[in-house]
């Protein structure tokens, strides 16, 4: 089977890529490469806009995984424009010459970011849709016009993911684990802005693995799947991850809490991903606290500009013809 995955050079690409290559599948890469390639040799990688994609370049594949687009609430912020385009727009136009193409199934990765605020309440796939800010906004577009694709020798799937945590090739550390450990290594402190807010969180490797059951899933499998490990509140978080790097580390760790508003707030239910496409993540916080203090030593300053998604967005816009 081949596989493209658009996008795939980016955090969870690095992960995914090599994993589909070792169950078998032959898979290329089409990235406009802002975040760099950590990608093994093995993957072919195109430095391309998905835009300029038709029919001629997809016609051979099988499936379609889109991971591309602007990944988070700042860099959305930032630019609504790009955001609107990148993540409503482009998403469906892919779909579109994929099917034209003749690929048998796309794969979209959402967001439960698209639930925006469910007042506690635990959220299936059924549950009503309301987000008041851009990114929601833009990745809702892209996932309606992605799933009313589906048809007959079509299948479209949407992975709505909990917010994703972890090691990649291509590292992170603007995600709440990821943060969390950052700041606990470098300052001895974790700062929580609002410890009542619930956030569903996911190991970056079972995001990949939630992608692969997707990929493997039967030809007639369609809509829409929450992916998350469990939900928790911030506060939570926090504490476990206070207690992960004090165990590893011996030292001991504070946890600052502040009052700031947060408009985000969803628990989510994950039992149709499992039931349906056998998802079954393996991965809790503190797995993946522990994997973050393996590859400590190798991330250099965590505080590096490339850590952060907005500061590298913001960098390229400086050197896009639209920044001026």
């Amino acid at each position: 089977m081949r596989i493209l995955v658009a996008g795939g050079a980016g955090y969870i690409g690095s992960v995914l890529a090599p994993m589909l290559r070792e169950h078998g599948y032959e898979t290329d890469v089409v990235d406009l490469l802002w975040f760099g390639n950590h990608l093994p040799d093995a993957i072919p990688v195109i430095s391309r806009d998905l835009f300029t994609l038709d029919v001629a370049d997809l016609t051979g594949y099988d499936q379609v995984i889109f991971l591309a687009g602007l990944s988070n609430d700042p860099m959305a912020e930032y630019d609504p424009a790009m955001n609107f385009v990148q993540n409503g727009a482009l998403p469906p136009y892919l779909a579109f010459q994929s099917q034209r193409a003749g690929v048998k199934r796309f794969i979209y990765a959402s967001s439960c970011s698209i639930y925006g605020y469910t007042e506690n309440k635990l959220y299936d796939e059924n549950a009503p849709l309301f987000c008041a800010y851009p990114y929601g906004i833009s990745k809702l577009a892209g996932e309606r016009g992605v799933l009313q694709q589906q048809q007959d020798g079509f299948s479209t799937i949407a992975l709505r993911q909990g917010t994703v945590n972890g090691h990649s090739p291509r590292m992170r550390f603007d995600l709440i684990v990821n943060t969390m450990f950052k700041t606990a290594m470098t300052e001895g402190r974790i700062v929580v802005n609002n410890p009542a807010i619930w956030r569903p969180l996911v190991d970056v490797r079972d995001t990949a693995g939630a992608f692969l059951c997707a990929v493997q899933a039967d030809e007639h499998i369609n809509g829409a799947f929450n992916i998350a490990y469990d939900n928790f509140t911030v506060g939570q978080v926090a504490e476990l991850v206070k207690e992960a790097v004090e165990y590893h580390t011996g030292n001991s760790i504070q946890v600052e809490t502040r009052a700031v508003t947060d408009c985000r707030n969803y628990k989510v239910d994950c039992t149709r991903a499992q039931e349906q496409i056998g998802f079954a993540p393996r991965h809790d916080v503190k797995a993946t606290v522990a994997s973050l203090f393996e590859q400590y030593e190798s991330y250099g300053p965590l505080t590096s500009a490339r850590y952060y998604n907005i500061e590298v967005f913001k960098q390229l816009k400086r050197t896009l013809p639209t920044a001026e």
